[in-house]
């Protein structure tokens, strides 16, 4: 056979600089969207593979809280309500027959409102913004595994299945970041396994058509009970009511799973006799149901580690970072994904692999300072609601406190001033500093 031609050589190079990239980012969820959006502003060459195609469905309770805004507006997302969004002003909390208003505070480090928007749409919108920031999107792009030196065992790329005809790629690069989720079967195959010891908790969703569809309040419910067998068990979690402004009403539950797996109740079962015990004019009947009950896994408190190792990092549910209070998932995908973005871009410009290669081990400890302390909080917090006598006194007593309950929402929701602040954040902040970082 004679040489390749000049147009067969030019076409075989299109087709390797579609695949080879600076950095690879698997799965466009808010976690990798984050990552992919950041990196792509410093100038990296970016690929961002997304398994399914836009728009798609996920389990989520649709609800962000002023964490999640303040990334949202990192991102040059407009979060106008003329463009989709629903605003709120707080939580109203409902236990032991009383109810409270909660509004989100007043800080300097994060806007004072929360936003509603459904997650078909949402992660698309995040989605879009890395692409516009020059990040490659590629949709229906089913990553099954990855390509890795023979001889360091270092990633190198992924192989995946492409397009409805499920063309093999291989797609290269020095860097991947895994944010395929909780089951991040990327991270498996790299040796990076979930640690048990960690809580995980799990939530379930629906919609329904209800009049509580406009409300500036998203509504947190903090008794569930599983009463199998004969028996009433309160569940450690709580169960939510968030308008979407569309008419419809999203309504699911949140809640730790039980060491034994073997334990726990149906918790679409859960859901449905819950919301069949709800006053009459929330409208929750199996008739006003809009879509099925869906739910899925939230693995929290740095459930998998470590965050870094052999050329891939870890953000969003592939690194277990759930908020371990309250299973709020988002704002932690998305600030990962920025921090993760920030040591790869400070890495990339180093002048040599093992001065690369130093700056990316900064990542697991970078996570550990920005959550270590908080997240060992959490998982003592969600070990003592685990104890039904606690979960039961703290439902009957705790809107006693209205003190205690707005200290509640700003340890929670992680939402205080890191520097100055009122008395609430400097007790919260000196927690979080002299807890453990683990």
């Amino acid at each position: 056979m004679g040489e390749p031609s000049v147009a067969e050589t030019a076409v075989d190079q299109t087709a390797a600089d579609e695949t080879a990239a600076d950095v690879i980012v698997v799965g466009a969820g808010p976690a990798g969207s984050a990552t992919a959006y950041h990196l792509a502003r410093t100038g990296l060459d970016v690929l961002l593979l997304e398994k399914t195609a836009f728009p798609r469905e996920k389990v989520c309770g649709d609800g962000l809280t002023p964490r999640a805004v303040k990334e949202l507006v990192a991102m040059g997302i407009d979060i106008s309500e003329e463009a989709g969004w629903l605003r709120n002003r707080g939580l109203r909390v409902i236990s032991g027959g009383r109810q409270m208003l909660l509004d989100w505070p007043d800080l300097a480090s994060y806007p004072d409102f929360g936003l509603v928007r459904r997650r078909d749409d949402f992660d698309e919108q995040l989605a879009r913004a890395a692409q516009k920031a020059g990040a490659r999107l590629f949709e229906r792009c089913n990553v099954s595994g990855p390509v890795r030196d023979e001889r360091t065992g270092r990633i190198t790329g992924v192989e995946a299945l492409l397009g409805e005809d499920k063309q093999r790629v291989t797609f290269r690069a020095p860097l991947v970041v895994a944010a395929d989720g909780n089951s991040s079967r990327l991270s498996l195959a790299m040796g990076l396994h979930r640690d048990a010891r960690r809580p995980m908790a799990v939530a379930v969703r629906t919609y329904f058509t209800s009049a509580r569809s406009d409300d500036d309040y998203l509504e947190s419910w903090f008794e569930l009970h599983d009463r199998r067998d004969g028996q009433d068990r309160l569940l450690p979690g709580y169960g939510w009511v968030f308008g979407m402004g569309d008419g419809t009403a999203n309504v699911g539950l949140g809640s730790i799973k039980s060491a034994s797996s073997g334990k726990d109740p149906d918790w679409r079962e859960v859901l449905r006799a819950w919301t069949a015990g709800m006053p009459a004019e929330y409208g929750f009947t199996p008739e006003t149901m809009t879509a099925p009950i869906r739910g899925a896994a939230l693995p929290m408190a740095f459930n998998r580690r470590p965050h870094y190792a052999s050329g891939l990092l870890l953000v969003g549910d592939a690194g277990g970072l759930v908020n371990p209070f309250n299973g709020e998932g988002i704002a932690y995908a998305m600030e990962s994904g920025r921090i993760a973005a920030e040591v790869i871009s400070g890495a990339l410009i180093r002048r040599t692999p093992g001065q690369r290669e130093q700056a990316l081990q900064r990542y697991p400890g970078v996570l550990k300072e920005t959550y270590g302390g908080y997240y060992t909080l959490g998982r003592a917090f969600a070990h003592l609601i685990s104890q039904p006598k606690i979960m039961r006194l703290a439902t009957q007593r705790g809107l006693n406190h209205p003190g205690a309950m707005r200290f509640l929402l700003k340890l929670l929701a992680n939402l205080t001033d890191p520097r100055g602040g009122d008395a609430v954040d400097r007790v919260i902040n000196g927690l979080t500093k002299v807890t453990p970082r683990s």
